[in-house]
């Protein structure tokens, strides 16, 4: 028995069964409904320009896309980092298990990432991909000249065709980004064994804690990289970015208190359990870190800052603050369910105890690395594809 196994057990209370003393599920699986939701929820954002035609949020189109893509890259990494044996990953493809909920993320991440992200990106950026590949040589041309996949019309007629396309692709990739990250709830709401999971609402919720990660995201990655690029954050564009980060936390909050409500109406078995669950083992995750900190006090700070007392250089820290307490916020949400779930005994008689390691394949350290890597990608694909309108002295050509 490991070291970190002996000390959980010495934690356990209650009468649990013998194989729920090891949380199979660590902070990794924890770390994967949270990176897919950034996912969702960042497509969401690029469709509020595409689709419905939001003209204030344009200049986050493109950076949102992008964003979706960094995180989609990395979204089976904590997956395939749990398996201990990544090379059976691939059985997913290979061997398809149609009836499984969690073998179906395989083909709806193909989906998502071929047909819907890469398939948008491209045509969107398909006339700027052909205007660089003329304008730079050396590496930075020929990596151009394989991004137009040998496709050099940009005549008016074909960028309209474009155009057809990516709002074609769009209106599929919403049902996707929601299909993307509702089977993740849906997974968690079909275990009927785990009343903490068991839940028609918990697709739902965590479709919408998706939408307000996402935007959460995008906003703050958009003031901070107007901030190193050395221009101000476009006020409305911000603003009406915030109004619907505000929302959706609203719309969030409602579902959470609905589904909260419905376990205390109920009562039903391991009721008891729940309470104490609530009031004790993760009652710092859980009240302190995901309602107050990681929901109230961000919609708190929206509202004072949707008020208009405050002009736009105090309003952009209200943002920066909200954004960065929604993000940890929602993180604690994905924890609570997983981590809380397990914690929980089955016989309702009990509690086992989690100890996350700092370094090992599951431990903190690979889970802050998976978490950063989509920034590294996110830089890198904003050095090659510019989603700014006005582009940055280094991303300008460079004649050669």
């Amino acid at each position: 028995m490991s070291e970190i196994l002996w000390e959980a057990l010495k934690h356990v209370e209650g009468f649990i069964y013998p194989n729920e003393v090891e949380i199979n599920w660590s902070v990794l699986i924890a770390v994967y409904p949270y990176i897919t939701g950034l996912v969702a929820g960042a497509f969401i954002v690029a469709s509020l320009e595409r689709i419905f035609k939001v003209e204030a949020v344009k200049p986050t189109y493109r950076l949102a896309l992008l964003t979706a893509l960094a995180f989609l890259l990395c979204a089976p990494l904590p997956l395939v980092a749990h398996l201990g044996r990544p090379e059976r990953a691939f059985e997913i493809m290979t061997t398809p298990h149609l009836t499984s909920a969690m073998a179906g993320f395989g083909f709806v991440y193909a989906w998502y990432l071929l047909i819907v992200l890469l398939t948008e990106i491209y045509y969107d950026y398909r006339r700027d991909i052909i205007r660089w590949a003329k304008e730079y040589k050396g590496i930075r041309g020929f990596i151009y000249r394989v991004l137009t996949l040998g496709e050099w019309d940009d005549s008016e007629e074909a960028l309209k065709a474009d155009q057809r396309v990516v709002n074609i692709v769009t209106i599929v990739g919403l049902p996707s980004a929601a299909l993307l990250h509702g089977y993740v709830g849906f997974i968690f709401g079909s275990v009927k064994a785990n009343i903490w999971w068991s839940s028609p609402l918990m697709p739902i919720i965590f479709l919408f804690s998706a939408m307000v990660s996402g935007i959460a995201l995008v906003l703050l990655i958009y003031i901070a990289s107007s901030y190193i690029r050395g221009v101000e954050p476009d006020k409305a564009c911000t603003d009406t970015l915030a109004g619907y980060l505000l929302y959706s936390y609203i719309l969030d909050l409602g579902l959470e208190a609905m589904e909260l409500i419905h376990i205390f109406y109920t009562q039903e078995e391991g009721f008891d359990a729940i309470v104490t669950l609530i009031s004790d083992k993760i009652f710092v995750s859980f009240v302190i870190i995901q309602i107050f900190f990681g929901t109230l006090v961000p919609i708190i700070l929206l509202l004072i800052a949707k008020t208009g007392i405050f002009k736009f250089n105090v309003r952009k820290y209200l943002y920066i603050f909200a954004t960065v307490l929604t993000l940890i916020g929602v993180f604690a949400m994905r924890w609570n369910v997983v981590i809380g779930g397990q914690i929980l005994s089955k016989t309702y008689m009990g509690y086992s105890y989690y100890i996350m390691p700092v370094f090992g394949p599951e431990s903190l350290s690979i889970a802050l690395a998976i978490m950063a890597l989509p920034f590294v990608i996110l830089a890198i694909l904003v050095k090659i594809l510019p989603p700014w309108e006005a582009p940055y002295v280094w991303e300008k050509p460079e004649l050669e």
